[in-house]
């Protein structure tokens, strides 16, 4: 299974000046704008982790899911949340010809965790042998960072900022995650249970 990003968050959704006003940095300077490549990084890797940690999207973009079988023919759970819309799913054959399947043979199960994509018949069409399946589809809370929870928008600003803070720092103690952002993020994490679960 391989997730891909297939359009990347645009600068102008990425708050900049909201980062800025955190860090308490001046403005009405010339040159004031020379730290907003550095902002975009920091908030860019920041965004990342948190999706990492999550399995959210928080801002929209589209995603490709490859696969070489569905993991359950009766539900093929994506592996990130909230799921907007399946855009297309194709059957790829072994020489690379892909066959996209009707909208009306499956539907989107939305969850906030565990969104899914179901068969509307009794199970998910059959992969061609040598084959695998691509599954494009919409993920995030919104188009821009205003629509994030506001819990998950202030643990971005906050590890983008400590990000900032300790940039030269490559002691493993001073670039762990901080515990203000893990408490942030915990009720949004997936819940993993084990075999007797």
């Amino acid at each position: 299974m391989m997730l891909v990003e297939e359009t990347p968050v645009p600068d102008a959704a990425l708050p900049a000046d909201a980062l800025k006003e955190h860090l308490r940095m001046g403005t009405g300077f010339a040159g004031g704008d020379l730290q907003d490549g550095v902002m975009l990084s920091f908030l860019r890797a920041a965004l990342a982790a948190i999706e990492a940690r999550t399995s959210k999207a928080l801002i929209v973009r589209s995603f490709l899911l490859s696969m070489d079988d569905w993991q359950n023919p009766a539900s093929q759970r994506l592996p990130i949340a909230p799921v907007r819309s399946v855009t297309e799913v194709a059957l790829v054959d072994v020489y690379g010809q892909a066959k996209a399947l009707d909208p009306a043979d499956y539907r989107l199960k939305p969850d906030a965790f565990d969104p899914a994509l179901r068969p509307m018949r009794a199970a998910l069409p059959a992969v061609p042998r040598g084959g695998s399946v691509e599954l494009r589809f919409e993920a995030g809370y919104g188009e821009d960072f205003g629509a994030v929870p506001d819990d998950l928008k202030q643990a971005v600003l906050l590890l983008a900022a400590h990000y900032y803070e300790y940039r030269d720092e490559t002691a493993l103690s001073e670039g762990c995650m901080p515990f203000g952002v893990t408490s942030l993020i915990s009720r949004y994490r997936p819940v993993r249970m084990g075999m007797n679960g």
